[in-house]
């Protein structure tokens, strides 16, 4: 009972990981394809939830840390390692003045993020699967 309720809040912690990202990629596809205006609206709603998602990736490794999945903290730990690297560096922010410039720079940078965090995702469902106990493990 317990390692569900583990894996149950390791999953709802990875799906808002998810959203969060997969927020940010719709607001750059928005503004890629003149859905928003860059000065007020995009540039302001994706700096809204990057904080967030960088605190949800910390609550993630603390989380695998607490429950004892250090296989998963060891997968996330390059992703909280870019985070980090973005926030002491000033430049985890969309700047609204630079955001046409470096547009396929930042939905490219949050492409591979998203992928890296399925990739979490799918290596997690395949270790809850085998301890809830399924047989082909």
């Amino acid at each position: 009972m317990a390692s569900l309720f583990v894996g149950l809040i390791t999953f709802f912690v990875l799906i808002a990981l998810l959203a969060l990202l997969g927020y940010q990629l719709m607001c750059f596809a928005d503004l890629e394809f003149d859905y928003t205006d860059p000065l007020i609206d995009s540039t302001a709603r994706i700096n809204k939830v990057v904080m967030p998602e960088f605190v949800v990736q910390a609550v993630f490794c603390f989380v695998c840390i607490a429950t004892g999945q250090g296989f998963l903290c060891l997968m996330s730990l390059p992703n909280l390692h870019y985070n980090f690297k973005l926030y002491r560096s000033k430049r985890h922010l969309v700047d609204v003045t630079e955001i046409f410039n470096k547009l396929n720079s930042e939905k490219k940078q949050r492409l591979i993020k998203f992928g890296y965090v399925i990739l979490i995702f799918v290596v997690f469902l395949s270790r809850l699967l085998c301890t809830v106990g399924v047989d082909d493990c």
